[in-house]
């Protein structure tokens, strides 16, 4: 992406400590450019959310003591929006030494304040920070990790993958070798990426070596399991196929972008790498 192209983005720039409440922090991303770009001009082939950990909140309860919290929000991928992960952790950060009655005060400003920038309702929920709910949670499926594979340079293509054209499966397979690039800072994203799917049979390697062309491929997270979605689904013809990437924590957030191709279908919850 050109500099250009995110030059009002607080990401890479050196920021002051809000100490008062500022929604005004939070800048979108239109998910319409990179969509455009994948070839979803007509419409999306998929549903799902993006689901998000805020392990850092805190605020003033109305007698004036800290209250902490860790925050798990819920933005449906059908939002206009992407909300910026640093501009996100600076608006909830402003919250610090704000007062608010109740716990379901504050969320319910939260939730608005995200809302108006995704341009969609929102899911909040405010967890105690030892709530079971937190526990990371096994991966059901196959790890491709131990498969040997040459790794060749270049972007991820769908052309990269291949398939049994005369056998159909139903399968599910995970890889905990997906890193990418942010598109402003050019700093590496660590992920586990899950896939589940019914379709024509992934060769497995050709799946992985394409998970690990991701290595030095700058997007954002959203973007890169979108990328995916598309590719798989040119070369499987799948009858479902869902996607979820499990990005490890940054500045005290973790994102876990999930798509499928059955609407009626949630993210899984976090996993203990993050």
């Amino acid at each position: 992406m050109s500099d250009d192209t995110h030059h009002e983005l607080l990401l890479g720039k050196a920021t002051p400590v809000v100490e008062e409440y500022a929604p005004q922090l939070l800048y979108p991303i239109p998910r319409s450019r990179a969509r455009e770009s994948l070839g979803f001009n007509e419409g999306l082939s998929f549903s799902g959310a993006d689901l998000w950990h805020a392990y850092e909140m805190s605020w003033l309860n109305k007698e004036g003591t800290p209250v902490v919290r860790v925050g798990r929000f819920l933005i449906p991928c059908s939002s206009p929006y992407m909300v910026e992960s640093k501009s996100f952790k600076l608006y909830l950060n402003s919250l610090n030494n704000t007062r608010f009655n109740s716990d379901e005060f504050v969320r319910k400003a939260i939730v608005q304040d995200i809302g108006n920038i995704a341009g969609t309702s929102v899911e909040l929920e405010l967890l105690p920070v030892d709530s079971p709910e937190l526990s990371g949670q096994e991966l059901a499926g196959h790890c491709l990790d131990e498969l040997a594979i040459e790794v060749e340079a270049g972007e991820p293509s769908a052309q990269m993958l291949q398939t049994d054209t005369q056998q159909l499966v139903e399968e599910t397979l995970y890889s905990h070798l997906l890193r990418s690039l942010c598109p402003v800072t050019g700093q590496p994203d660590w992920a586990t990426v899950w896939i589940h799917y019914r379709g024509r049979a992934l060769e497995h390697k050709s799946l992985l070596r394409y998970i690990v062309s991701y290595r030095s491929h700058q997007e954002f997270h959203e973007q890169c399991v979108e990328r995916m979605f598309r590719d798989i689904s040119s070369v499987v013809a799948p009858k479902t196929l869902s996607i979820q990437a499990f990005y490890t924590r940054r500045g005290g957030m973790d994102i876990n972008p999930f798509r499928s191709s059955d609407p009626g279908q949630r993210p899984l919850p976090r996993i203990d790498r993050q």
